[in-house]
């Protein structure tokens, strides 16, 4: 293509690019407005409490006019690789009930699906009456206003095994978690995420310390995947849980595997360097590129230059930290 060709293509897609950005910040039709809206992750951005979860990424993100056409291709993919509207959808399908020596109590089975997404992607965990009661005082004692009028089932003295008040606290609490997830600050502060995640972690991290690291490893990729819709806007959040695979990873030697694993939590951490898990992790990742053959140069000068800027402190291994997450 000649000079001439090149800069007529490049003024072409620069004028497209200005189309899209300009009909991006239209008002929207009354079709648009009827549809559910769903939370947006930039990656790319940092997450502005102040704002909409909605807000369009091209009013902090717009493309330099200096771009070749290569690059404005390029950023416009990335764009779309990484804002993805996330919406989540909670399904109470059914129950089942447990009696022990000296109690008895309903666990209702709950999916959580990503809208857009086939059931390979759901989530599946069982949580009962008291956990989700333990949820709701936990919430008003922090979002006392939004949670001002949201309703929760109460206790009956009586009846609460039989087939119409379980399958009307099943409507109840699907309508209940619905209600929690549309409220920004609520979806996103640590007593919902716990009340989701927590007894699973709590399991896997258990069998982790018993050295069951083939059921611990099963729990956790299980966890891993809901963990990472919930916390879209705070990325380091799951660091932990992707240190505690590489550890199980590690010691069924499945090196591959945990380095796959330890590059997701590293990367991560690029800015976090004061992480009480970086350095843990950059030195497991250093003895696993060294046993697969890769490059550990990289890895190794930046745990040099770690340690040219921090004064020596005692630093755990990665299993010592991962043992002793959630000890009771």
């Amino acid at each position: 293509m000649d000079q001439d060709s090149h800069c007529t293509a490049e003024r072409e897609l620069l004028e497209a690019v200005s189309r899209i950005t300009t009909s991006s910040t239209r008002s929207p039709s009354d079709e648009e407005e009827n549809q559910p809206k769903a939370e947006i992750s930039c990656q790319v951005r940092k997450e502005n409490p102040g704002k909409d979860d909605t807000q369009d990424s091209s009013a902090t993100l717009s493309p330099n006019s200096s771009m070749t056409t290569k690059e404005l291709q390029e950023y416009w993919r990335n764009e779309k690789r990484q804002c993805k509207q996330i919406k989540l959808l909670f399904e109470i399908p059914s129950t089942r009930i447990v009696e022990h020596h000296l109690s008895k109590y309903v666990m209702y089975k709950i999916i959580i699906l990503q809208t857009g997404s086939f059931d390979s992607n759901k989530s599946v965990i069982e949580r009962r009456y008291s956990d989700f009661e333990k949820l709701h005082r936990n919430l008003l004692e922090e979002f006392s206003e939004e949670m001002e009028d949201v309703t929760f089932p109460k206790k009956t003295l009586t009846g609460n095994f039989t087939e119409e008040i379980i399958n009307e606290r099943k409507l109840a609490f699907k309508d209940y978690l619905r209600l929690l997830y549309s409220m920004k600050y609520i979806r996103r502060s640590k007593k919902f995420i716990d009340f989701l995640t927590r007894p699973e972690l709590q399991e896997a991290y258990g069998c982790l310390r018993g050295g069951q690291y083939t059921k611990a490893l099963e729990i956790l990729l299980e966890v891993i995947r809901l963990q990472e819709r919930l916390t879209r806007g705070n990325p380091v959040a799951v660091v932990p849980t992707l240190c505690a695979i590489v550890v199980c990873h590690k010691d069924l030697e499945n090196p591959a595997s945990a380095f796959e694993y330890g590059e997701k939590a590293l990367s991560r951490l690029c800015v976090h360097t004061s992480h009480r898990y970086y350095i843990p992790l950059l030195e497991t990742m250093i003895t696993l590129a060294y046993e697969l053959g890769k490059d550990f140069l990289s890895l190794q000068e930046k745990l040099e230059e770690w340690k040219t800027k921090k004064d020596p402190v005692r630093v755990f291994t990665l299993k010592e930290l991962a043992v002793r997450e959630y000890v009771q």
